[in-house]
């Protein structure tokens, strides 16, 4: 497989596994402070690719050079993982990844900013299509609703997390100086562990560790193993091989996966109209990445 074919494998899963933590989060968002639940699962993200690291390439002489460089997408990271969380108490899962797929047109400006990466009609095209599926879903279809802008208080705290989430897209080639993604991945994990624990201090003592359901420390375990380490290095890894906007345009299959996801749970499925608009995304998608040769 070239370079990009194996970046377009990377997201595809990274896709799958993102929208696991939208099914697991909102059925515990109101169990465990953000702060608390991300402080922890980024230790254990650390601890893991940590070990990967020493198992594998060991640390480059050069990757602890520059640590702001770890300080500022954790900056950035971190607070996508948090809006998410708080967002999810309110905001159903599939309204939530519908959010989500607004971070393709997002990540493209940003890519543009910070990387001069230039939109090509058909991209500009695809993700217009993606994001007014994306506000379909938003809206939960009801097309007042959109004439009015009444849209959800959950929704509007993720969306400042995907914009996070957007700037951190493009950041990580700029910022990358050569380190094997998974070095790279586990210095952002650390910093973020860091920080999320000095922020979040308060939440982490006041939470009662040893009473919480059996369903929060699942949800903390697959977040911190599938939805932060696993999902860091895909993401790096991807960044690397393929335009910012490319990357993020898997994020129009997130809904598709939320409701599989949300379906294996034992919830039902979201009403035929509101359907329509993921399906949209997912047509986004295909018009993004087909006949690409990058």
């Amino acid at each position: 497989m070239t370079p990009a074919q194996l970046g377009h494998l990377a997201m595809l899963l990274f896709s799958l596994l993102v929208a696991g933590s939208f099914a697991l989060g909102a059925l515990v968002a109101n169990e465990i402070a953000p702060l608390a639940l991300n402080a922890v699962r980024f230790w254990i993200a650390a601890a893991v690719i940590g070990v990967a690291v020493f198992l594998t390439t060991g640390l480059p002489a050069g990757a602890a050079k520059a640590p702001w460089r770890y300080i500022v997408l954790a900056g950035f990271f971190t607070t996508y993982f948090v809006l998410m969380f708080e967002g999810l108490k309110t905001a159903p899962p599939v309204s939530a990844a519908a959010v989500f797929t607004l971070t393709p047109i997002l990540s493209a400006g940003f890519g543009w900013l910070i990387l001069r990466q230039v939109l090509t009609p058909r991209m500009g095209l695809a993700l217009a299509i993606g994001a007014a599926g994306a506000v379909w879903v938003i809206f939960r279809a009801d097309l007042q609703a959109i004439l009015q802008f009444r849209v959800g208080q959950g929704e509007v705290i993720y969306f400042w997390g995907c914009v996070a989430h957007a700037i951190y897209t493009p950041l990580v080639r700029k910022l990358n100086r050569g380190e094997p993604a998974i070095v790279f991945t586990f210095g952002v994990l650390l910093a973020g562990a860091v920080m999320l624990t000095f922020i979040g201090w308060r939440d982490l003592q006041s939470t009662d560790w040893g009473n919480l359901p059996a369903l929060v420390w699942i949800t903390i375990l697959y977040t911190a193993i599938f939805a932060s380490a696993a999902t860091f290095v895909l993401l790096q890894f991807a960044t690397l091989r393929l335009p910012s906007a490319k990357v993020m345009a898997y994020t129009y299959l997130t809904p598709s996966w939320v409701i599989v996801w949300t379906l294996l749970l034992g919830s039902t499925a979201p009403p035929a109209l509101v359907l329509a608009g993921v399906g949209l995304t997912v047509i986004a998608l295909i018009l993004l990445l087909k006949n690409e040769q990058d």
